[in-house]
């Protein structure tokens, strides 16, 4: 047998082999996160919920969902063991310093209301139309400009 003919056999073989070593690293990494949980570490499940993690036992997780809401997940089913400052950020909206400016809370940055550089503050107000006509002092009209006559009369 020719030895090329078996080239495309020997690297499917080694394909097959470098995708199951990197599924199981993978695997590894998982288990190895999920045993690093302690009760209070902040986790994402994969579904998508975030929990503080109550109580670890063998197979299960008792997670706090909310504040006195408590629920029994596998351990299987924890996504990612997250850090105090991201579960922070992204449960409570802390932000993680003052480096971020702050934005005000009302519009007075906009209309100049609380500005000092000399310049007229913009009127946001709804001006109501004037209404010069009242009605049934002028003549119907139609779309066209006609008087509301028929087209043949003058």
């Amino acid at each position: 047998m020719d030895p090329i003919a078996l080239l495309p056999f020997i690297i499917l073989i080694g394909a097959m082999f470098l995708m199951t070593r990197s599924a199981k690293k993978k695997q590894q990494q998982a288990v190895q996160m999920r045993d690093s949980m302690q009760p209070g570490s902040g986790v994402r499940t994969i579904g998508g919920m975030y929990a503080t993690v109550k109580e670890v036992h063998d197979d299960t997780v008792l997670l706090e969902v909310a504040p006195g809401v408590h629920a029994v997940y596998a351990k299987n089913s924890i996504g990612a063991v997250l850090d105090d400052e991201e579960y922070n950020r992204i449960v409570h909206g802390d932000e993680p310093g003052e480096d971020t400016p702050a934005v005000p809370d009302d519009l007075s940055s906009l209309t100049g209301d609380g500005d000092d550089s000399g310049a007229p503050a913009i009127d946001l107000a709804k001006k109501p139309e004037p209404t010069d006509a009242v009605q049934g002092d002028k003549p119907e009209e139609d779309k066209d400009g006609k008087d509301g006559k028929a087209d043949g009369g003058k």
